[in-house]
């Protein structure tokens, strides 16, 4: 069955939509194809949704712009909901990533993807390179200092390798994934939260349905 079905009605009442935030994100952006407008900078910073959603609206209204909401996409329509959730999305505060944060959030739902945080990755120790030849393959090594040592009543140099080594993937490479992903949870949050205070969702029924929070 569809996620995306028709909106039904009963006894005269429109019925919602339920989506969680991210399923709500991946119809704006993936089904809808809702466009990302980033907003131009301010010379007084403001933070919150409410002014930035009721200009979106304010404007399409002054246009004259009424925009019915059909319940599949035709043409180059772009559903209502959409174009808030949309807004809400490139209104993402500072403190949350800002439109670097913005883009991510639409990018990863217009390709229906969740962050990689390198589910299973356990760093190893491994050599730090390898080399080949008609015996096969082996670490390379390196010479760390040279020894003097008697074999058959001689002194003789010897060398002491060494093989370098690292580990992968490195502990800071999966720490920097899991802290991009808690990132991007936590503006999934802050949209979830401010889309369903705003109550300006005329077709989808935003629910608290969240991601896992942290699935490592």
């Amino acid at each position: 069955m569809s996620l995306y079905r028709p909106i039904g009605r009963a006894a005269g009442m429109k019925i919602k939509r339920p989506l969680g935030v991210q399923a709500a994100l991946e119809w704006a952006f993936r089904v809808e194809k809702a466009q990302l407008e980033l907003p131009q900078p301010q010379d007084i910073a403001g933070e919150g949704f409410g002014f930035g959603l009721e200009y979106v609206l304010l404007q399409r209204s002054a246009l004259g712009c009424k925009i019915d909401g059909g319940q599949h996409k035709t043409g180059n329509f772009t559903h209502v909901d959409a174009e808030v959730i949309a807004a809400t999305v490139a209104g993402i505060s500072d403190n949350l990533g800002g439109k670097r944060m913005a883009i991510r959030v639409a990018e990863l739902a217009g390709a229906g993807l969740t962050p990689d945080w390198m589910p299973g990755a356990v760093p190893r120790c491994v050599p730090v390179a390898w080399t080949r030849n008609q015996h096969g393959e082996r670490a390379v090594t390196t010479v760390v200092r040279t020894e003097r040592i008697l074999s058959r009543g001689k002194l003789r140099s010897t060398e002491v390798l060494a093989c370098p080594v690292t580990y992968s993937p490195h502990p800071q490479q999966i720490e920097a994934a899991r802290r991009a992903y808690d990132d991007w949870w936590k503006a999934l949050a802050w949209l979830r939260d401010g889309l369903i205070a705003g109550g300006m969702l005329q077709e989808v029924g935003l629910t608290s349905v969240m991601p896992k929070m942290r699935p490592w």
